[in-house]
């Protein structure tokens, strides 16, 4: 009997010492550390949604991309000497196309929320440290990396949809690309040593620039967050990213 009194008095006196220590390092207990771990993944999680929710709303607006300089999408730039010869025409051929394009984009921009709230959502632990730790821009990164191609599959049927409503003389942004390529390239295939214009589908250079656009509005979220209290608009996110201060 006192050996096995000796026993409890000796594990109560080292666990007692044990937590001592935590605290004295500064540590706290375990569920304060386990606590701290889903502080920061809840408040990355709404940091991540505040930015990307922000993001979308104000690209799918009319003029969303359109009138912001920073996202605006042009055409594609080896198809500008084509566009070119257009300006001397007395239409705004030129003009319209790059509004179409911008159109589309903001029509399709509201198909990113559901796809970030489901990467949100499977955000790990490690993931919220690789990103509280990592640059001013790195929950970005973690959110192109899940979600690009699904972001693409989505854009595109809408993308497509919006270029192919007429703009002018029964044509559509797509088809007055298309034409204008084509005749453009088979003028160079005929010896006329044009360089060939590569980038045949108007639709997808408006995806992939829309998706850029959007990705820079979510990274310009992010570091407002995480550099400006004045953007932390919640507790936890207070909590979470004055850390970093």
């Amino acid at each position: 009997m006192k050996i096995r009194i000796g026993i409890i008095v000796l594990l109560t006196t080292l666990s007692s010492t044990f937590f001592s220590s935590c605290e004295e390092l500064g540590l706290g207990d375990l569920t304060e550390i386990e606590l701290s771990e889903e502080t920061v993944i809840q408040g990355l999680r709404e940091a991540l949604k505040v930015g990307t929710d922000t993001a979308v709303s104000n690209l799918s607006v009319a003029d969303g991309y359109f009138a912001d300089e920073a996202v605006k999408i042009l055409l594609p730039e080896e198809a500008q000497v084509v566009y070119d010869y257009l300006s001397y025409l007395p239409t705004d051929l030129v003009d319209q196309n790059i509004l179409a394009i911008n159109r589309a984009a903001e029509d399709a921009a509201n198909e990113a929320a559901p796809i970030f709230v489901d990467a949100i959502t499977e955000l790990t632990i490690q993931d919220g440290m690789d990103i509280l730790h990592g640059d001013d821009t790195a929950a970005t990164s973690y959110l192109k990396g899940k979600t690009y191609q699904n972001l693409y599959d989505a854009f595109k049927p809408k993308i497509d949809v919006s270029l192919n409503k007429e703009i002018v003389l029964g044509l559509s942004a797509e088809s007055l690309y298309s034409k204008l390529i084509n005749t453009y390239n088979l003028a160079s295939i005929n010896g006329f040593l044009f360089d060939e214009i590569t980038t045949n589908s108007l639709s997808e250079h408006t995806t992939n620039r829309a998706l850029r656009g959007l990705f820079i509005k979510v990274g310009d979220e992010e570091k407002l967050i995480r550099e400006n209290p004045a953007h932390r608009v919640s507790e936890i996110l207070e909590t979470v990213f004055a850390e970093q201060d």
